[in-house]
């Protein structure tokens, strides 16, 4: 018998091989693999216009600029965050010595809820690191009411949100800093990278020098930095994709519209919504609430049915952070600290969405979905 065709949660986007040669070619006569290349520099300036941001310092990927972020504001002590997005959140944390804070999310957006922040903050409390979840922006005017109260840091994981304008304004102006991820599974990839956004000169000064050892010149270390740096073939393709990018997001939300489309009548499927203030929306990912009881079956079960007709979603966020074992003595671990989460978290599921969808693989997750139900 024939294999059954798989059909991943998603699938990295890629340009014609034969428009990346050219570039491959004249980084292999230059023979300048890395330390800030033409490449690298181009793709900087390049992406900050795009981006419509002041500064943009290069990784080679996304954690290690959460993890120098942390360290470009000097952050100590506790800071506020959520359970509900991928480990290496938390995770940039403790590489910091910081101490998480767990806060609860809100329901419609899966976001960080600001209202449950302020019972979080103690003395030791020094910055918020939240999270853009499925490309909808947090409530970020409340959240810089907070912390401007309590003389927080705010830190954006933005990995979901590339390009995405909210009122018009990029998302990335947003806090202190805000940080991207170019990870093969992103609207936007350069196979692994990232990105801090920052927006003064002296601070992005102070980020490429802790990407890159803490040199400031040959002969004098500024701070204790890592080896963090983006290399000239991963700028390369950046510059390349960049070039695609409008046709690429356009594909993604034509998968969008026709899941909305056909899955808005299936009881038990509810669908996020997309922020009504966003515009640019990028279309990460597209995830769905399993209602058991109306749907007829839980997350788990349709994930598993799903995945034996050789269809990959994810339950994504699932587990939670707080959930992991490294985490878990965490007293604002605790479930009944985090209900909204601790509900979604047992719902979700994000479907199959990427340019190279076709119709008739979408078509057939549409029409499993309503063949499972009641």
């Amino acid at each position: 018998m024939p294999k059954k065709n798989k059909i991943f949660v998603t699938q990295p986007t890629l340009p014609d091989l034969k428009e990346l040669i050219p570039y491959l070619e004249d980084i292999w006569q230059s023979k300048r693999l890395t330390n800030n290349g033409k490449y690298h520099q181009l793709f900087e300036k390049k992406l900050a216009e795009y981006l419509n941001v002041k500064y943009v310092s290069l990784f080679t990927n996304g954690t290690l600029a959460l993890v120098t972020a942390l360290q470009t504001l000097r952050i100590t002590g506790e800071v506020i965050t959520t359970p509900f997005s991928f480990v290496a959140t938390a995770n940039s944390l403790i590489w910091n010595n910081l101490k998480p804070v767990f806060v609860d999310i809100e329901p419609v957006y899966c976001n960080i809820d600001p209202e449950k922040m302020e019972a979080a903050i103690t003395q030791q409390t020094t910055a918020i690191l939240a999270v853009h979840v499925y490309g909808n922006p947090c409530n970020v005017k409340r959240i810089q009411e907070i912390a401007d109260t309590y003389g927080l840091k705010v830190i954006y994981d933005a990995a979901h949100t590339f390009n995405n304008k909210l009122n018009g304004t990029s998302i990335l102006n947003y806090g202190d800093l805000s940080i991207l991820s170019f990870h093969a599974t992103k609207p936007f990839n350069t196979m692994e990278g990232g990105a801090i956004i920052s927006h003064d000169e002296k601070t992005k000064k102070r980020i490429d020098y802790l990407k890159n050892f803490g040199f400031a010149d040959e002969v004098t270390v500024m701070a204790p930095g890592i080896n963090s740096k983006m290399n000239e073939m991963q700028a390369a393709l950046g510059l390349l994709q960049l070039k695609h990018y409008e046709e690429y997001i356009a594909k993604r939300k034509a998968i969008s519209d026709l899941y909305r489309k056909e899955l808005n009548s299936v009881k038990g499927i509810e669908m996020i919504p997309e922020h009504e203030g966003v515009s640019n929306y990028n279309y990460p990912y597209f995830p769905v609430l399993v209602d058991e009881k109306m749907y007829g079956k839980t997350r788990d079960k349709l994930y598993e049915d799903l995945k034996n007709k050789g269809i990959y979603g994810r339950r994504y966020f699932y587990p939670l952070i707080s959930q992991f074992s490294t985490y878990r003595g965490l007293n604002s671990s605790k479930a009944e600290n985090l209900p909204t989460a601790e509900q979604i978290t047992k719902r979700v599921i994000c479907l199959p969405i990427y340019p190279d969808l076709d119709n008739n693989n979408q078509s057939q997750i549409i029409n499993l979905i309503k063949q499972f139900a009641l």
